[in-house]
């Protein structure tokens, strides 16, 4: 049993916080907004999984970096903090995009 694929996603979602508070982008922009699209985002993929699993078409691979703890059968607590950063990261670079491209309208106006 190892933490390490746990920690390299908690790691990386410290990053995404740090660059969302350093530009404003997502939870600094909106808390309470951000909050409701994240949620809603990991319970949509958390399904998605869950249909898959019951499908028979997505399963837990046994690998030596993860914790081995599931939430449901085939469904490792890692998928959580994977689905949480992927939503996180979809919003950070929705958000990030948006905001280079109005700053380049603004430039040549």
């Amino acid at each position: 049993m190892s933490v390490i694929y746990l920690l390299t996603l908690l790691a990386s979602l410290g990053c995404m916080v740090l660059l969302d508070r350093r530009f404003s982008l997502f939870f600094w922009r909106d808390a309470r907004r951000a909050t409701i699209v994240t949620l809603i985002g990991v319970a949509f993929f958390v399904l998605w999984d869950l249909f898959g699993i019951g499908l028979g078409i997505f399963y837990r691979g046994e690998t030596e970096f993860m914790t081995g703890l599931v939430v449901a059968p085939e469904l490792p607590i890692e998928e959580l903090f994977f689905l949480t950063f992927l939503c996180y990261l979809t919003m950070i670079l929705v958000t990030g995009t948006d905001r280079l491209i109005r700053a380049r309208t603004e430039v040549r106006q």
